[in-house]
Parts: C-alpha cells; sequence; structure tokens
C-alpha cells in the first residue's frame, strides 16, 4: 500500500468528510442527519484550522457534496510525436502538464480522455492503451476530496496545437528537455516516466497504485 504524502490530518479530515457524506446519505431520520452534518463541520474547522482556508468555503463545498463518497476521476493523455510527449500549459497557474481532466458522468474513460486533448490541445487523437492508474489529487478546491488519475497512452490522428480557455500552450517536449514547472497534482514527474517507459518498451505492464 503506497503511503499517503498528506499531512495525517488532512487525511483525518477528507475521512471524516467522506463517512459523514455517505452517512448523511443513508440518514434515517432528522437526528442522524444532524449528527452526520455535524461531522462535516468538524472535517471543514480542521481544514480551515490547519490550511488557513475560509471556512465557510470549506463547509459550503462539503455540504454541496451527495451520495455515496467515492474518488473522483481524472484522466490524462500521453500523446508523441517522433519521441516527444504532449504537453499544455494551464492558464491556472503557468505549469504544464498532459492534457486532460475530470471525467463527466456517462463518460467512457477512453472517450474522456479523447475529449480532452481535442479540447485542450486542438489534437484528434485515440486511447491506445492504460499507462497508470495513480492515486492522486488535483489543485484547487477539489483537493480536498480523494481523486484516481488514469493516464492512457494516446496515438495522434490529426490537428493543430491550439490552446483553449484552460490552456495558454501547447508543445510537445522531449524526454531530456521537459519543462521544470510542472501544475500542481495535474501531473507529476513519475507520470512522465511511465508514459517515456511505455513508449520505449509497449509490453510493460500497467502501474497502478
Amino acid at each position: 500500500m503506497t503511503e499517503s504524502i498528506n499531512p495525517r490530518w488532512f487525511d483525518w479530515a477528507r475521512e471524516i468528510q467522506a463517512l459523514s457524506q455517505t452517512g448523511y446519505h443513508y440518514a434515517e431520520n432528522e437526528y442522524q442527519k444532524e449528527r452526520y452534518r455535524r461531522l462535516s463541520e468538524i472535517a471543514a474547522e480542521m481544514m480551515s484550522e490547519y490550511s488557513g482556508s475560509d471556512l465557510d468555503q470549506i463547509l459550503n463545498l462539503y455540504l454541496t457534496q451527495s451520495g455515496y463518497a467515492t474518488p473522483r476521476v481524472d484522466v490524462r493523455g500521453a500523446v508523441f510525436m517522433e519521441d516527444r510527449i504532449l504537453m499544455v500549459r494551464e492558464r491556472q497557474d503557468g505549469g504544464w502538464t498532459l492534457p486532460g481532466g475530470w471525467a463527466d458522468v456517462g463518460d467512457v474513460p477512453s472517450q474522456a480522455v479523447e475529449r480532452e486533448v481535442l479540447e485542450e490541445a486542438g489534437f484528434q487523437v485515440k486511447a491506445q492503451r492504460v499507462i497508470g492508474v495513480y492515486d492522486a489529487n488535483r489543485t484547487g478546491p477539489l483537493e480536498l476530496f480523494h481523486a484516481f488519475k488514469v493516464v492512457f497512452l494516446c496515438e495522434l490522428l490529426g490537428g493543430d496545437a491550439r490552446p483553449s480557455i484552460e490552456t495558454t500552450d501547447v508543445a510537445f517536449f522531449d524526454a531530456h528537455e521537459l519543462p521544470e514547472v510542472l501544475s500542481g497534482e495535474r501531473t507529476k514527474p513519475k507520470h512522465l516516466e511511465d508514459a517515456f517507459a511505455v513508449l520505449r518498451d509497449p509490453n510493460l505492464p500497467t502501474v497502478f497504485d
């Protein structure tokens, strides 16, 4: 099992919130709902106290979640052209990342990543295989919630480099000339290393955890 890189209080608060959300969903009476809501408040207070974030914003975000609490799913596309990997610069923080984003409800995973690459970078691609499934989080408000990241190896079919409302630049990078500034948790060196490893040896197994 991979050890969490988050501070212990962060993991505790996130787990309390998830238990609260799921418990509220299955609560049978107002008494139970009140107790689970209080757990959400405690989790929000922990997050606010230790992170310095606004308590009301965190609590409002927690209370808008409903149903059984499960991880979000982030999809990323590893697209190569002549041994160079496609990356986009995020407008939000100026860092570089593999194109991708949150999967939408109803998405087929492979189609989700193909759509994200087209929207963020301007290229038509076809998902070929899964490089890895990673325990991950994204920057921004949704970092409060647990997330899985699925990185796909994609075949480049066509298109032209085209930034989007979320990206300011699109470029291909050699393995030895990767950007120094990556975009938060969207793409880590490990994701890029695994992508280039599969490019060199397509028979490598899928990475997970």
